[in-house]
């Protein structure tokens, strides 16, 4: 009996949890569909009495905002991509390959981890804009070329990988493209789907690089986008919760989609590597 009352303690505490989780989100959504002025009442209203998509019209239509969405999924997209292409073999090599210099090389990118990222923002601003990528989306995209943290990962996790079976494959004439593309990259799937996820949300929800890289209007991505139009829309409370509700919503749909392979490449990268 206390078991069965401990239980029911943790499925309300849960439900709790995530009713106070949700209910922000919530709430901007429906903020997003009620008419001007409606969310400024007092107490202000949970749900709106008569919705209405005009916010969304009015982002699209009159604030351009479907350039800015595009924006985002373009540099996200190939974000993520340069930084599979780079990190993966990377980390595979300093987990499974030997060349000079490979555990002191490793030592000293762990070690740049504790350094604030905010330090080299400067220095790589004034390098990029000497070699005129200022403004540009080759610009915006060099930060996540390569990462340290997903190099760690997927190192951690590719040296789960039997040396056995490598050897195997090597003793078979395979090459060592041959190995990575066959046999590394099938058993690196959960990590790389965690680390695609890491880059994507990381590279979305950036603010501070691309408001200091981009400065044309029209290649702003969307927090920054959101940023100036609540600077002239500062009394437009439904405004900008529906330009809150696009920013977050994509995302949010990726990162649920993804859900199951994130949590398993986190869980299994803990417990193998």
């Amino acid at each position: 009996m206390r078991l069965r009352a401990g239980d029911i303690a943790l499925n309300v505490l849960a439900v709790l949890v995530a009713v106070l989780t949700l209910f922000p989100l919530l709430w901007m959504f429906a903020v997003s569909l009620m008419s001007p002025g409606e969310a400024a009442q007092f107490p202000p209203p949970i749900w709106p009495e008569t919705p209405t998509l005009e916010h969304y019209r009015t982002l699209f239509e009159a604030q351009g905002v479907g350039r800015y969405l595009a924006n985002s999924a373009i540099l996200a997209t190939l974000a993520t991509l340069l930084a599979l292409a780079v990190t993966v073999p990377a980390g595979y090599a300093f987990a499974k390959l030997r060349f000079t210099g490979r555990d002191r090389l490793l030592q000293m990118l762990m070690a740049a981890l504790v350094v604030p990222g905010q330090i080299g923002t400067l220095p790589l601003f004034l390098m990029l804009q000497r070699m005129g990528l200022v403004n540009t989306f080759a610009g915006a995209l060099v930060p996540w070329l390569a990462s340290i943290f997903g190099l760690y990962l997927v190192r951690e996790y590719a040296r789960s990988i039997p040396d056995e079976m490598l050897e195997a494959a090597r003793i078979d004439g395979a090459s060592e493209w041959q190995i990575f593309r066959h046999i590394v990259l099938p058993g690196l799937q959960p990590i790389l789907v965690t680390l695609a996820l890491f880059v994507f949300l990381g590279s979305w929800n950036d603010f501070l690089w691309p408001l200091i890289i981009l400065t044309d209007q029209n290649n702003y991505t969307l927090p920054v986008a959101l940023a100036a139009l609540s600077r002239e829309s500062v009394q437009d409370t439904e405004l900008m919760m529906a330009g809150a509700v696009v920013t977050v919503l994509p995302p949010l749909v990726l990162f649920l989609a993804l859900q199951r392979y994130y949590v398993r490449g986190l869980l299994a990268g803990g417990v193998k590597g």
